[in-house]
């Protein structure tokens, strides 16, 4: 047997290069120390969370857990992480002042995700191209195009900001969703004009395209025929009218009147019908109908929308950070929203806090049944601000009897549910999207800490305060 003599510098340099070679490769972030809450896991303290290519990759325990390298490591000692949340209810192309900052604001605030409820294709589609080519600097969007109205068009363009197209035939509708699919839509938006027909149109062609449907509920049909055909519904509209003695009497007033032989505009038509109904019928709520309209309700995601349908009691103007908060928006709609506040302060009459009163009770009273709840604003309407308004939706769930955890739930798991991506989004744990929110304060002691915002993970990177700042920086 032969050895053969190999000096100290080439052993040495042999290792190295086995070494070098054995190494693993640095994850992109490492948040270490942190506590980690979601709405499905239990509270996990003092955790390492490591993120890479966009996604979580495992969660140990910082102080036993295996040493991992990290391009970037962040000392999260005393603070927590949520996942990033959703607006579940927005819409870009509202109004066009507010187009350009809103995804700046949504990720100042910690929204990572937002479901656009309606829009004119040819003003949304270039919208969704800039977020989508912003990367980590823009929310994540999904959409469903404009409004599928009926054959009067509430949001028209002409009396109303453009929002819907008309259905006056079912034939009618299912080419518009052909080519409102065609344009990458992820869901439908149905509205309250459609009659019966349009509507089974609708969600027999949405089913054959395996895309969820959220609406109204149309003024031509019944709360609890509507629930169980359509995966969400937005603001509590026409649940009221489906609460009383006889619905069936009140239906086919509406019915008749939705003839529209006065030739009225669809705003016109729709606020009469309004006018004409819901706070009669809240005034007249019959107990045991209602319950068998919340039963039903059960079978759907309600959107409560409550910041805006509770404004008469609860005035965004009145908050103590909403002037804070203005400082951040587009600076004409600031001055706007100063008169408005300006006029309402100097106002003496009287103001009819019915309906927010039955939509905070009503809210509570579907959480209590066991009826699904998703987080939405309908920002920028109402003296909404992008972002900062989607933490008022949260403390109102909190105050109608849902716990944090829950509130929390709302914002996180139940949108992802509608898009059936409940296994990828919603919580902190491997295999999922890093989309997350770095708190300084803990949202389950008090739900206004998803405000303390010191970081924002987006896409797997890394947003700290400064940049978040630059994002909304007029």
């Amino acid at each position: 047997m032969t050895f053969t003599k190999v000096s100290a510098l080439s052993v040495c340099s042999a290792l190295l290069i086995s070494c070098a070679q054995d190494a693993p490769e640095p994850v992109d972030l490492a948040l270490t120390h942190v506590t980690v809450i979601d709405a499905v896991n239990p509270i996990r303290r003092n955790q390492t969370v490591l993120i890479d290519d966009g996604r979580i990759i495992n969660i140990v325990d910082s102080d036993t857990g295996p040493e991992t390298l990290a391009t970037e490591q962040i000392d999260a000692s005393r603070q927590f992480v949520i996942p990033g949340l959703w607006d579940f209810h927005v819409h870009f192309t509202f109004d066009k002042r507010f187009t350009d900052a809103m995804a700046g604001l949504f990720l100042y605030h910690g929204i990572t995700n937002v479901r656009d409820t309606g829009g004119l294709l040819e003003d949304l589609l270039p919208v969704v191209d800039t977020l989508r080519s912003a990367g980590s600097n823009a929310p994540n969007i999904w959409y469903s195009g404009p409004l599928l109205d009926g054959k009067d068009v509430v949001y028209d363009g002409v009396n109303f900001p453009g929002l819907g197209i008309a259905n006056p035939t079912p034939e009618v509708a299912r080419a518009n969703i052909a080519e409102i699919h065609a344009a990458g839509a992820s869901f439908l938006k149905i509205y309250e004009m459609v009659t019966p027909e349009v509507f089974a149109a609708i969600v027999d062609e949405a089913g054959a395209r395996n895309l969820p449907i959220d609406g109204h509920v149309p003024l031509s049909m019944r709360a609890r025929d509507v629930a169980p055909q359509v995966q969400s519904l937005e603001h509590l509209r026409n649940y009221e009218m489906d609460c009383v003695e006889d619905p069936e009497l009140w239906l086919a007033t509406r019915q008749a009147e939705l003839a529209n032989v006065a030739n009225e505009p669809g705003n016109v038509l729709r606020s009469r019908l309004h006018t004409l109904q819901r706070l009669t019928a809240i005034t007249n709520e019959d107990p045991a109908v209602c319950a068998e309209t919340t039963e039903a309700l059960k079978a759907t995601i309600t959107v409560p929308t409550l910041r805006m349908n509770s404004m008469d009691l609860n005035v965004p103007f009145d908050r103590d950070d909403f002037d804070q908060a203005m400082d951040l928006i587009p600076a004409s709609v600031s001055a706007e929203w100063c008169d408005a506040r300006d006029a309402l302060a100097a106002s003496e009459e009287p103001v009819d806090t019915t309906f927010a009163e039955w939509s905070l009770r009503r809210t509570g009273e579907l959480h209590a049944a066991g009826a699904p709840i998703a987080a939405g604003t309908d920002t920028p309407i109402g003296w909404s601000i992008p972002g900062y308004s989607l933490h008022t939706e949260l403390e109102q769930y909190v105050e109608v009897g849902m716990t944090p955890l829950e509130a929390l739930h709302s914002a996180t798991v139940k949108p992802a549910e509608f898009f059936g991506l409940e296994n990828e989004m919603g919580q902190i744990k491997a295999g999922f999207l890093a989309d997350a929110v770095l708190l300084s304060a803990n949202p389950m002691d008090d739900i206004r800490n998803t405000r303390s915002i010191e970081a924002v993970i987006h896409q797997g990177n890394l947003l700290p305060r400064a940049h978040l700042n630059q994002l909304v920086t007029p």
